[in-house]
């Protein structure tokens, strides 16, 4: 099988739990550095399918290597590949499909609830999972809803927190968490903390149960990628 290409855009915001589930589903995966240069492929030639990890910048950034991914994500719906966003991630993939990307009226970061919508979309990708579950945030916009596709969760502060189509997946959120993230994650935002909130939690807040707290996580994250990765694992369906 072709490996998936995982785009990272800074150092600390890597493929994560993410990478846990590719490799004990014998997935191969290239994580393809832009925050060190990578160039952006312009063709999907030797992809399984494509990850669009998180950063601090806004996709409305004028920054070169965001047309370059738009492109590709094009590209990719156009072809059927899968294609997974989380956080800017997910933004990139809406602003590719006509979405737009505004500031939220607040701040999301910590562990915060999401609700799941109920539509058809949301059920085929949510399955057995829960009607509210907790999951880790870190943002300050949202994305827009593209006209393809169908929105599957919400929460208190922000309407659209994952839209799904096709074998795409996009989230606002962060599943990818792991035990080790969360700290490495607070100490690089801590500027972001310094004022907790009802909606944003200091480094103390986050690191409450921690260890319960992502293995919970985890097991939405097995849901959402191996629902993700059924193309791949079961290419007959």
């Amino acid at each position: 099988m072709k490996p998936i290409w995982i785009f990272r855009h800074v150092a600390h915001e890597g493929p994560g739990y993410l990478a846990d589930v590719l490799n004990r589903n014998g997935i191969d995966y290239i994580v393809i550095e832009v925050d060190n240069g990578a160039p952006i492929p312009t063709d999907t030639h030797g992809s399984a399918g494509l990850v669009f990890m998180g950063g601090p910048m806004s996709v409305n950034d004028e920054l070169a290597w965001i047309d370059a991914e738009l492109a590709l994500i094009r590209l990719a719906v156009d072809q059927k590949l899968p294609i997974l966003g989380h956080c800017l991630g997910g933004q990139l993939i809406s602003k590719a499909l006509s979405g737009t990307i505004d500031a939220n009226h607040c701040k999301e970061i910590g562990w915060m609830d999401v609700e799941r919508i109920n539509n058809p979309i949301a059920q085929d990708w949510l399955g057995e999972l829960p009607q509210l579950f907790e999951v880790f945030h870190w943002h300050g916009e949202k994305f827009s809803i593209p006209e393809q596709a169908d929105c599957i969760l919400k929460s208190d502060h922000c309407d659209h927190q994952a839209f799904a189509f096709d074998n795409v997946l996009a989230l606002q959120c962060h599943v990818e968490m792991t035990l080790e993230a969360v700290p490495a994650w607070a100490d690089a935002g801590a500027a972001e903390v310094t004022q907790p909130s009802p909606t944003v939690q200091s480094k103390t807040q986050m690191m409450e149960n921690l260890a319960p707290r992502v293995k919970a996580q985890q097991r939405i994250a097995d849901a959402l990628y191996t629902r993700w990765l059924q193309p791949l694992l079961n290419p007959n369906k």
